[in-house]
């Protein structure tokens, strides 16, 4: 969106003119105004809702729907990685997007990442499920939670 505000100046300027000029115009540095339109401020109560829920626990998942009943494939998806690599029920919170609106949209401004699932760990965001899908596939996942200590504790072998 700011992208496109500020090159509206440059694109009216160059209607009428030959091809060398709007290069020239197009390497200057464009002044960009924001207007309403072009950001949303995310509100201070919802920042602290969120600050709030990443600190409830070391693992949490934005995600839509409830681990019990996910309500898409990509929440679904994280639920399952988390489950195979082991992760602690009582080290995990999941919250769920779909119940508030300004939630779910300040979630995205709150990480600068645009897309539900978002997974933070130890108040630290991780990604979403393409990166989570990533880090599964590639080991990094399992270490990066065995060294935050989450995951369910291995039992110890019996003996005879």
């Amino acid at each position: 969106m700011i992208l496109r505000t500020s090159l509206r100046p440059a694109f009216r300027q160059t209607s009428h003119l030959p091809a060398s000029s709007i290069a020239n115009i197009f390497s200057q540095p464009q002044s960009i105004r924001l207007t309403p339109a072009s950001y949303r401020l995310l509100s201070t109560a919802t920042r602290a809702a969120i600050d709030k829920a990443i600190e409830t626990k070391p693992v949490v998942l934005f995600m839509k729907g409830t681990p019990e009943t996910p309500q898409c494939g990509f929440s679904r998806a994280s639920i399952q990685i988390l489950g195979l690599q082991g992760v602690d029920p009582n080290k995990f919170a999941a919250f769920n997007v779909l119940e508030d609106e300004e939630l779910r949209q300040g979630l995205k401004e709150y990480s600068d990442w645009p897309t539900i699932p978002q997974l933070y760990l130890q108040k630290e965001f991780v990604g979403g499920c393409d990166i989570l899908m990533s880090m599964h596939q590639n080991g990094e996942l399992a270490k990066v939670l065995e060294k935050n200590d989450v995951l369910v504790p291995a039992e110890a072998p019996k003996g005879p």
